[in-house]
């Protein structure tokens, strides 16, 4: 995992509370894609135990809607190297993932609208992608 690289990639428009649940979310599936990003129990002088976050930085920036479908295209989905996570914005309205998959198959992901993006995978494929994005603030 040294030589990976992680970016989320997200619309700066949103509300402060959709953009922190949108980064989460990204995040999390991130995190179920490659466990090896997760951090390692770690205990500090008092002996009190926390699970330690990534152990990779995780840059947050920022695209337009028509700019995070073109990420998407040029991305070209996940496979065994590289993750691709996307929050569409037809999700935030759904709060089960049975009927969130169900409903996923029946549209197309270029032709929806996109609250943000996670990708994972060797540094030069995410820095050709996002190396012109600018941070979120």
């Amino acid at each position: 995992m040294n030589n990976y690289r992680v970016v989320i990639v997200v619309n700066p428009e949103m509300s402060p509370g959709y953009l922190a649940n949108t980064v989460a979310t990204l995040s999390a599936g991130l995190g179920a894609r490659f466990p090896l990003l997760l951090g390692a129990k770690l205990s500090d002088a008092a002996g009190v135990a926390i699970d330690a976050s990534s152990k990779l930085p995780i840059a947050i920036l920022q695209a337009s809607p028509d700019s995070l479908h073109q990420l998407l295209a040029k991305a070209g989905g996940s496979d065994a190297m590289q993750s691709v996570v996307a929050f569409p914005a037809f999700a935030r309205q759904m709060h089960d993932f049975p009927e969130y998959a169900e409903q996923f198959t029946r549209r197309q992901l270029l032709q929806e609208p996109l609250d943000g993006l996670a990708l994972c995978g060797p540094q030069q494929w995410v820095k050709s992608l996002t190396g012109s994005l600018k941070l979120l603030r």
